[in-house]
């Protein structure tokens, strides 16, 4: 993921010293520690080849951001798992061509990496 937000030139930094110690903060550290930074503006990342159930790890990483995003490479997830993920906050990002796999109909906004880019993109240059 690393090599895809530096090709899109989206700032970040891995592994943060700030609460839980999430894979990714975009844009760094120093931005989440500093309370006159907009929060809208920061971007909290787990990175889980699978979710199962620890994708509740990302709830507790960052707390100061309430939205978090989990990248995944994992095919499929139930509905209700979804629906769970979803009301506690979690924005799941999957590439696109693994979307096929996940049900319809579920209450999850998901998004394809291309999709993330652009909001991270848009958002952080306001």
């Amino acid at each position: 993921m690393g090599f895809i937000l530096d090709d899109a030139g989206v700032p970040f930094e891995v592994r943060p010293d700030i609460d839980g110690r999430p894979d990714l903060i975009i844009p760094n550290a120093h931005a989440y520690h500093d309370e006159s930074y907009p929060v809208e503006r920061l971007f909290v990342v787990g990175l889980k080849t699978t979710c199962k159930d620890r994708w509740r790890q990302v709830l507790n990483e960052g707390i100061r951001v309430p939205r978090k995003h989990l990248v995944t490479m994992q095919r499929g997830i139930s509905k209700a798992q979804l629906d769970e993920m979803a009301e506690s906050g979690i924005s799941l990002v999957v590439p696109s061509t693994l979307h096929r796999d996940y049900p319809t109909g579920s209450a999850m906004d998901l998004r394809t990496i291309d999709a993330f880019i652009d909001e991270v993109k848009r958002i952080t240059a306001a």
